[in-house]
């Protein structure tokens, strides 16, 4: 894998749905009663898949705009057998962390990138959408509530949810809610992909270690996360690698491993 490194101004600051997770890092929370076998986490593992691997790097260039290395790392994922709805699902969700101007622009490219690839004869396997119906009103907010607390670790509360509560709602019907829902994209790329997009954001590191802590809850293993940090550090942006070596570090002390 060969992507020319780039510098990257420096982006606005994170939609406010972004807010709620990092803030674990600076709110009160709860014992969490989530159930030790979630159904979300598979079990850890040495290594990246193939797949796994570029998924933090086609997220670091959609949150930079760096569209001739997007262009790059999206035909390096589907070759990697990332399915076109994998790969459009990874794209939506960062919405919610780097804004829609980027995630509009990063799917034409996606777009793109799959018409070129089948003039010239390949056709990437379609994947599948999610396999069941949101859930809708109280039914949302309960499975968004639920959610939140497992990757989280434990029910999020704090003074800044407190102060505006209607923040909080919004992560848990719709982030942990309507987004977490799809079953067409597994919470570990979910992470992959957040991880890789907040690494690539400067000023954002509390919500970054926060998800670096969720990416183990999730089941990604300290040997996967280092990985990440490699790869960014390979094919990306030098500081891009540098927040996320400090988050992870941060994060596993945190955790006491």
């Amino acid at each position: 894998m060969t992507i020319d490194a780039r510098n990257n101004a420096t982006l606005p600051t994170l939609m406010a749905l972004c807010l709620g997770i990092g803030a674990m890092f600076s709110v009160t929370t709860q014992a969490a009663e989530a159930s030790p076998t979630m159904a979300s986490k598979p079990a850890s593992a040495a290594t990246l898949s193939r797949q796994q691997q570029t998924i933090p790097l086609i997220a670091a260039f959609m949150a930079t705009s760096d569209m001739p290395n997007l262009n790059t790392a999206l035909n390096q994922g589907l070759d990697a057998g990332l399915t076109i709805s994998e790969t459009r699902e990874i794209l939506v969700q960062l919405y919610a962390y780097v804004g829609f101007p980027r995630s509009l622009n990063a799917l034409n490219e996606l777009m793109a990138v799959v018409q070129a690839r089948k003039q010239r004869g390949i056709e990437d396997a379609p994947g599948h959408e999610p396999s069941r119906a949101i859930p809708i009103g109280d039914e949302l907010l309960a499975a968004g509530t639920a959610n939140q607390t497992r990757i989280s670790g434990a029910p999020v509360t704090g003074p800044v949810f407190e102060f505006a509560p209607v923040i909080n709602r919004f992560l848990q019907t719709h982030l942990f809610g309507d987004i977490f829902e799809r079953d067409n994209l597994d919470w570990q790329s979910r992470e992959l992909a957040t991880v890789g997009a907040l690494a690539a954001t400067p000023g954002v590191e509390p919500q970054l270690r926060s998800h670096m802590a969720a990416s183990l809850r999730v089941g990604l293993s300290t040997a996967q996360l280092l990985e990440v940090t490699e790869l960014l550090k390979k094919h990306g942006d030098v500081h891009t690698a540098e927040r996320a070596n400090s988050a992870l570090a941060q994060a596993l002390a945190a955790s006491g491993k």
